[in-house]
């Protein structure tokens, strides 16, 4: 993640001597010494998240027996957990110091910044020399020019270091075969074939359909013949039941599969869109757009539609149409209204004919909801779908308001600000009324949303007040028409202050043609008015205003900034874990399974979308939720599947899970927000029911190590072990449970992590792995949660290519709690791999006492 730090800096470096400045309202430029560049240098040696030593630290447990002699030191220094430092990044980043040092001795070059976590290597602003020197080392994996980071993605490609990493690792051309040959398939809301991120004009190195791709590109009126091509492969809508229902009304939304709500345009583009696409937002440049997987091909299944949703017999047909057609992954951004009761949380229709595409070896991902920031929130529990919630990154947004008086307000706005060295001066919409028009003729004047209401002459050159309030957040008012009214009335730009009855409401940035700035604190806005009143000055017999005194200037907020920590579990992502637990075993499954991007992601958006106002009519959009973050995954997963063809579903699964991040940018354990009013004020360490097995590392899954893998037989007899589940597994399966093994609980499946939802005095469990790299001997690590005991066995074992092992881990409950509590088991090989399982326990052991 450190890259995406780099790619900023590059943007405001000079050479040798210049100091980092801070955000200011005007653009800063390159000025680099015409003989030096950035090369962002890779060492062959694992990453933090790889380390032994890092993740020794996370599960607080050292070593057991037959540590390496590499490794005896960290065993000595760790003794004593509260004492260690959790910043693995601070030992890299001097490592890499000492190491130029040497390396370059005497030379001059600049190390501007380490990173650890994805990927172990540093950027450093050198010659072409140096950097042939430093590629000829042998401890350098390989050197790479840099590139701006407007010339970046969606941007989340760079933060999960796809560029030096995963794209390089999944083939062996970079984005020009991420993905190659993969078909995912979306069953959402539909596409726009016309926008450019999913064209096939590329000459030079042009799509081919895959062979096995079997599926069909559907011709109506909305979407002509030729509107697929050897990247958009196959599209159909589904929509039967919404029809049959008389819910599906064509004027609202297309009979075919072109999306007119733009959500399915939007997840499309996330995984598989095309990879340079120039962003281009209310007439501002974002930056260039990116796919996970550029190279790979979209199938869309369009079975939602715009104000309606979708419906479970059109989601089923659009799933089995896409097994049938052969597709490798499916992903669906939905999730149900409501879980599913009793028995019926595993055996409702969507999660059994995603197991029948799993049986297809089809990899299945699917959004965990926007139901949080609660416990016990998850809709949708199923072990053979992957299930994903959403985290943060880095890239933020913001333009802030200089008053008079010397304070600074900060707000959201993607827009340009105002002259740096001009202050203007401020006008309430309330107070600018033409004559005879008074607030009691309009309550909703302030909203600037009809320009003849307005006077011209005392807005224009000013900046214009105008009240944002409930009636935005519903769609009655909108952004875009208060700065139609201002536009007209010639004004400066426009200052959108936050009404008391929307409160906390989370608003993302919001695309502005002209300078405009919407503050989302009810406090600042008070702060704002307060300044603004006490500078009117009033005739003192009628009371009427005779001069506006409060000025003001928009610091503008085109330009990114990426300082944030990150990522952090989002409010709205779903949490685990099971909240119906009437039986013994069915919630011993650790949902999410994961944690992707989810929040103010940009991608492609429906030309003729009118789902958002304020992106009406755009061809991107910046939108945020587990709908995003699920996409992610869907796009990685694809280059898994390229990298190994071979790898089941539940492999996929596992590598993504026992190589996820459990550290954010700065080193330290992933945060989770805790609350909607004021998320950042409320949050704490996520837990395993937070972001499962940890935030998605793409480039680790790549290389994993170890492997835990299932099939259906696995899912079936797991389904066949819940009391009174025979009539519905012959029912949905057309299978008896005679035929498999019917006591095989949650906590027996073969996953990469652990959860027992009632532990009673001792339960042993065990895990079956599998090693797909070369010779490598394991030590096994772990913490135990609060109340229990832990012991695995072995604690040592060394695996050749092929091999598996069986795992057996006994836990004993030593305390009475009937909250949940979690810990860690890691497994540590001598060439660098690191496989991450979390455990979570909630004990349901009566009577218990003290010996």
């Amino acid at each position: 993640m450190g890259n995406s730090y780099l790619a900023h800096l590059v943007v405001l470096l000079s050479f040798l001597g210049m100091l980092l400045t801070p955000s200011s309202c005007q653009d800063d430029s390159d000025e680099y010494d015409a003989t030096t560049a950035v090369y962002i240098v890779t060492l062959k040696q694992a990453p933090t998240s790889h380390n032994q030593d890092a993740l020794t630290r996370v599960i607080g447990h050292h070593f057991r027996n037959g540590v390496s002699r590499r490794n005896r030191h960290h065993r000595t220094r760790n003794q004593n957990v509260s004492q260690i430092d959790r910043r693995p990044g601070s030992n890299i980043a001097r490592v890499h110091d000492a190491w130029l040092k040497k390396v370059l001795k005497g030379e001059k070059y600049l190390k501007l910044y380490s990173y650890h976590y994805l990927i172990n290597g540093f950027a450093v602003l050198i010659t072409q020399q140096q950097a042939e020197k430093l590629s000829r080392r042998r401890a350098v994996s390989n050197v790479v020019l840099d590139f701006s980071v407007r010339t970046a993605t969606t941007y989340t490609p760079q933060f999960l270091g796809l560029p030096q990493g995963a794209w390089l690792q999944s083939g062996s051309g970079g984005f020009e075969t991420a993905g190659e040959g993969i078909t995912i398939a979306f069953v959402d809301t539909g596409i726009d074939p016309t926008h450019p991120s999913f064209a096939d004009d590329r000459s030079e190195h042009p799509f081919h359909v895959p062979a096995r791709f079997s599926g069909t590109c559907e011709v109506t009126r909305d979407f002509p013949s030729g509107s697929c091509n050897g990247k958009l492969v196959g599209a159909r809508h589904f929509a039967e039941s919404a029809i049959a229902r008389g819910v599906f009304d064509s004027t609202q939304d297309y009979a075919s599969p072109f999306d007119g709500d733009g959500h399915g345009t939007h997840t499309a583009s996330v995984a598989a869109g095309n990879h340079g696409i120039p962003v281009v937002v209310a007439g501002h440049h974002f930056g260039n757009a990116s796919g996970m997987a550029p190279r790979s091909h979209i199938a869309v299944y369009k079975a939602l539609y715009k104000r309606l949703g979708g419906f479970a017999a059109d989601v089923v047909a659009a799933i089995d149409q896409a097994a049938q057609d052969a597709v490798d992954i499916i992903c669906l951004s939905i999730a149900p209204n409501r879980r599913p009761p009793d028995i019926a949380t595993f055996f409702n229709p969507i999660d059994m004919a995603l197991l029948s595409a799993v049986k297809a070896g089809i990899f299945v991902v699917q959004a965990a909801g926007n139901t949080g920031p609660g416990p016990l929130s998850m809709s949708s529990f199923s072990p053979w779908i992957f299930t994903i919630g959403a985290a943060s990154h880095d890239r933020v947004y913001s333009n802030s308001l200089s008053l008079g008086n010397n304070l600074t307000i900060l707000g959201v706005g993607l827009a340009p600000g105002t002259d740096e060295n001009t202050m203007y001066k401020l006008i309430y919409a309330q107070h600018a009324l033409i004559n005879g028009t008074t607030v009691a003729d309009d309550m909703y004047v302030g909203e600037c949303q009809d320009a003849s209401e307005l006077n011209k002459g005392l807005i224009q050159g000013n900046l214009l007040i105008c009240s944002y309030s409930i009636r935005f957040v519903l769609g009655l008012s909108t952004v875009q028409q208060a700065l139609e009214t201002a536009m007209s009335l010639s004004a400066v730009g426009v200052v959108f202050t936050m009404g008391p009855l929307v409160v906390d409401f989370q608003l993302n940035p919001v695309p502005m043609k002209m300078s405009s700035i919407i503050i989302p604190s009810a406090k600042d806005s008070k702060i704002l008015l307060e300044y603004y009143n006490s500078s009117l000055e009033k005739d003192g017999a009628s009371k009427e205003i005779v001069n506006f005194g409060a000025v003001a200037s928009i610091c503008g907020g085109l330009e990114a900034n990426y300082n944030n920590a990150a990522p952090k579990v989002m409010y709205y992502s779903a949490r685990g874990p099971d909240p119906v637990d009437s039986f013994p075993h069915e919630a011993d499954i650790m949902k999410p399974n994961l944690v992707a991007p989810g929040n103010s992601i940009w991608a492609a958006w429906s030309s003729l979308a009118t789902d958002s106002d304020e992106f009406l009519g755009e061809n991107f959009a910046m939108m945020s939720g587990t709908s995003m973050a699920a996409p992610h995954v869907a796009g990685l997963a694809a280059l898994i599947k390229q990298k190994f063809p071979n790898f089941s579903p539940a492999a996929i699964g596992s590598v993504l899970s026992t190589t996820a991040s459990l550290f954010d940018n700065n080193g330290k354990p992933i945060m989770a927000q805790r609350s909607y009013p004021s998320p950042e004020l409320n949050q704490s360490p996520a837990t395993p029911f937070d972001m499962g097995s940890g935030f998605v590392n793409a480039t680790a899954a790549l290389n994993p190590g170890l492997l835990f893998d299932s099939g259906y037989d696995d899912y079936m007899s797991f389904l066949c072990a819940i009391n009174g589940s025979a009539l519905a597994v012959l029912k949905y399966t057309s299978q008896s449970c005679w035929m498999y093994n019917a006591t095989v609980y949650g906590s027996d499946l073969n996953l990469p992590s652990i959860t027992i939802a009632k532990l009673n005095q001792s339960r042993v469990v065990q895990r079956t792995v599998q090693n797909i790299a070369g010779n490598e001997t394991y030590n096994v690590g772990w913490s135990s949660p609060y109340g229990v005991s832990v012991k695995v066995s072995p604690t040592q074992f060394s695996l050749a290519s092929g091999e598996k092992q069986v795992l057996s881990v006994i836990f004993t409950a030593t305390s009475n709690s009937s909250a949940a509590s979690f810990g860690r088991i890691g497994l540590f090989g001598s060439q660098g791999h690191v496989v991450n399982i979390p455990v979570s326990v909630i004990i349901k052991y009566h009577n218990f006492t003290m010996s």
